[in-house]
């Protein structure tokens, strides 16, 4: 235990003389440096997730190397809570808060337009806006359009009261300015991280290695199966859980718009569709899954300890899953009542809300699950090649 101290202390010393020769480092890269050093000298979490054996591969930690650690942690908590080197020891180290700092700055950086990087900052504030714009936009345009935000019934035909071309257009322009911004975001942090090699460098097995570890979210197992650390001690697979709620919850909405969109073109089968048609259930399945998944990870955030996390934070991360939860809960209203003369309020409300999801992609916090797929790609990549360094395992 002396010998550890002594070698901890030694890269601790190592990485404040680094950090005085990295003048380029902002003050949250600079400490997540600092932090990796010292770890990199225990290695007692190297198990716990794929940071640590990244980690050991590299002596010195560079602007790139911090991006892709930092985004490559999914902010689980357990190696804090097994640190014995987390305040109030003088080290100091917090893996999960400071690589939290460093991964909104990193979406700031790469971020298309740049000038619109510093959105993620101010993401709550953006989130109220498009929130505001989108749902007065829709309100406006059915008072315009009929006259009376209460009608007749008209048998769940939405596009009585929205024409089918001018909603393609509104959202197919929205949504396409969101990946493609997205898209430029991600290439351009993967060039930083990864230079002279392209995403399709990759082959078989690291690009399925890759989809499994995102699509399981193998990291937010604690390292060990029994889940991670929120609020304290306790192992809880809660967060992976309700994430997994979220994300396939998000993916059947989309299979449903994506199926629907099949049958207009493709079949000529229009709008309204019957309950038991493939794309109102799947769209039911996925509404019920944003209901659940969203509501337990905000309820987790309201209790998480806040020495694992950047607080600053706090309006992206609530405002994004509170969008979702709005999409999710008016569109089972939509469902429930199109029948009814509420049908247009309802369906103003629900777009208006969809609108503000799709204005935000880009500058919010759904950025994470796009920057840490790219990060778990280039590890996947990685730990099938030999290290330049005789230093841990992969």
């Amino acid at each position: 235990m002396q010998h550890l101290e002594a070698l901890t202390r030694e890269a601790a010393a190592l990485g404040e003389g680094a950090l005085t020769l990295a003048g380029t480092l902002t003050a949250d890269e600079s400490e997540v440096a600092r932090t990796l050093q010292i770890c990199n000298a225990c290695r007692y979490c190297e198990g716990f997730c794929a940071v640590f054996p990244a980690m050991t591969r590299r002596l010195e930690f560079g602007k790139a190397d911090l991006h892709y650690l930092s985004n490559l942690c999914h902010n689980c908590g357990a190696c804090f809570h097994a640190c014995q080197y987390a305040p109030p020891h003088e080290f100091a180290v917090n893996i999960p808060q400071a690589m939290a700092k460093v991964r909104v700055q990193t979406y700031g950086d790469y971020a298309f337009p740049a000038a619109l990087g510093g959105l993620y900052r101010r993401a709550g504030l953006t989130t109220a806006l498009a929130l505001a714009v989108g749902l007065a936009l829709f309100l406006l345009m059915v008072l315009g359009m009929r006259g009376t935000l209460l009608h007749e019934p008209l048998a769940g035909n939405f596009y009585a009261i929205f024409p089918h071309n001018l909603l393609a257009a509104m959202f197919g322009v929205v949504f396409g300015f969101a990946v493609l911004a997205l898209g430029i975001g991600v290439t351009r942090f993967w060039r930083q991280v990864s230079p002279g090699e392209r995403p399709d460098d990759a082959r078989g097995a690291a690009i399925g290695g890759a989809a499994h570890d995102a699509l399981r979210l193998k990291y937010l197992d604690g390292g060990h199966g029994q889940g991670c650390n929120n609020d304290d001690d306790a192992f809880t697979l809660a967060r992976r859980k309700f994430h997994h709620f979220t994300f396939y919850g998000f993916m059947l909405c989309f299979a449903a718009t994506a199926v629907a969109t099949l049958y207009h073109y493709l079949l000529d089968l229009h709008a309204p569709y019957p309950f038991f048609s493939l794309p109102v259930l799947l769209g039911t399945a996925g509404g019920i899954g944003l209901l659940i998944g969203p509501a337990g990870l905000l309820w987790l955030n309201m209790r998480r300890d806040p020495r694992t996390m950047d607080l600053e934070q706090r309006p992206m991360d609530r405002g994004f899953i509170a969008l979702l939860l709005l999409t999710s809960a008016s569109g089972l209203a939509l469902l429930a009542f199109r029948d009814t003369s509420a049908m247009a309020a309802l369906l103003a409300i629900h777009l208006g809300i969809v609108m503000a999801l799709f204005l935000t992609l880009p500058y919010g916090k759904f950025a994470h699950g796009i920057f840490r797929s790219a990060a778990l790609l280039k590890w996947n990549i990685e730990k099938r090649r030999p290290s330049d360094l005789a230093l841990g395992s992969d």
